[in-house]
């Protein structure tokens, strides 16, 4: 994301307390979360089935406040607080190693404090406190005298909430980088009937492109819009130029067995992943910031790799989302071979920081799949179908300072208030 949502460029890392104990071999339950905010500061409760390790640090750019519990998971049927306060919002995601990752987006620089206590039915809290511990005393003798209040009160229209921030002033569109794989001098997989890969990716490419720009709050760029051939950091590059919160590489797959048919979505491995993150750290000097603004020229060894490792964690986490989206969509159009995401080192899908997704229409091969590849009807399916999955993964997961934020921030009030059904 670029991901906000999830993408972590950071500097103040470097002031992140890392504590907990060795985790138990069963996965700590997280039963609720609760936040008490004041405008100089906030309180998280989780309450936790039992202690588990624990991780928490800040991020810049915007402000975070990130708790990642080890061997950890929401139970189910829990709500995650709406944000108030000095905190605009709540997030929870799952990181590779089940651990359970919560993000607080707030209003300014706070020093993060976490402690253990006994919880209720044999279970441990973790509370988290940020900023001045003194405005939340207050605010906690003052809270059942105006709730009783509230209680006495007529009821009053329930009105949207909007926090004052800077998401509202921004509303900006999400960034879409479209990549139609081959092109010029790489025709790609070419079908026994004559279709040329990098025709038909380019022609899903485009129909993507415009069903995106169509669309309220979100904006495609296309890596190549014509027959010429661009190299795969490139493409990465005119990606991340773009401010890009997510890479969508359209392809046609071939193999030699044409009876083989249908659609498959990839998304970086892990080992893909340590591979880029070995060359980023050894082109570090000459390499561009991460998104986010974070530079590793200035970092030593083990603070670099810790970066990369977090930007990597939460865009692959972030990819496979988006990818499952995808996926499900892609069965409304037509076959597809692989029933899961699969994971590949592909080169194209290597940023460390923008959410990658590489998506296999077809297989050319095929007599069949090469036919109805080649017809624009078939294109408009598959991009619309590309784009239902995109657009409910950020309907979900809204990087902060968009139109998608925005909606979501009024839909979630309106839950609140009871005007809408969640």
């Amino acid at each position: 994301m670029k991901i906000k949502i999830f993408l972590l460029g950071v500097l103040a890392l470097l002031t992140c307390g890392w504590s907990g104990a060795r985790a138990a071999s069963s996965t700590a339950e997280v039963r609720s979360l609760e936040l008490t905010g004041t405008r100089r500061g906030a309180r998280l409760v989780l309450d936790l089935s039992r202690s588990t390790s624990h991780e928490l640090f800040t991020l810049d750019k915007p402000r975070r406040v990130v708790v990642d519990l080890r061997n950890a998971e929401l139970a189910k049927g829990v709500r995650v607080p709406q944000g108030q306060g000095i905190v605009r919002e709540i997030r929870t995601g799952t990181q590779p190693g089940r651990t359970l990752r919560v993000v607080l987006d707030v209003e300014a620089s706070v020093e993060p404090r976490a402690r253990w206590e006994n919880g209720a039915r044999g279970g441990r809290r973790l509370v988290v406190e940020l900023g001045d511990a003194a405005s939340l005393a207050r605010n906690d003798a003052t809270s059942a005298q105006s709730a009783a209040s509230a209680a006495a009160a007529p009821r009053k229209e329930p009105q949207p909430i909007r926090a004052v921030h800077a998401p509202r002033d921004t509303n900006r569109d999400v960034v879409i980088a479209i990549d139609a794989g081959h092109g010029g001098k790489d025709p790609g997989a070419i079908g026994r009937g004559g279709t040329r890969e990098k025709d038909v990716a380019l022609a899903i490419a485009r129909a993507l492109a415009e069903r995106i720009n169509d669309a309220p709050g979100m904006r495609a760029v296309l890596t190549r819009d014509g027959d010429y051939y661009i190299s795969h950091r490139e493409r990465i590059r005119r990606a991340r130029a773009a401010n890009a919160d997510m890479f969508i590489s359209v392809h046609a797959d071939s193999i030699r067995n044409r009876d083989v048919s249908g659609a498959s979505v990839y998304i970086l491995s892990l080992d893909g992943a340590s591979s880029e993150a070995a060359r980023w750290l050894a082109e570090r000097e000459n390499a561009a910031d991460l998104i986010g603004g974070v530079s590793l020229s200035d970092k030593d060894d083990v603070l670099a790799s810790v970066l990369l490792d977090l930007s990597q964690s939460a865009a692959i986490s972030a990819s496979m989302a988006a990818a499952e989206r995808v996926l499900r969509a892609l069965r409304d159009v037509g076959e597809v071979r692989k029933p899961q995401v699969q994971q590949a080192g592909f080169l194209v899908l290597k940023s460390p920081d923008i959410p990658s997704l590489l998506i296999e229409t077809a297989y050319i091969s095929n007599p069949g799949d090469e036919k109805r590849l080649s017809t624009s009807a078939h294109q408009r399916k598959l991009a619309e179908a590309i784009f239902k999955g995109i657009r409910g993964y950020f309907e979900e997961h809204p990087p902060p300072g968009t139109r998608f934020a925005q909606a979501r921030r009024a839909n979630l009030a309106g839950v609140v208030a009871g005007t809408t059904t969640p």
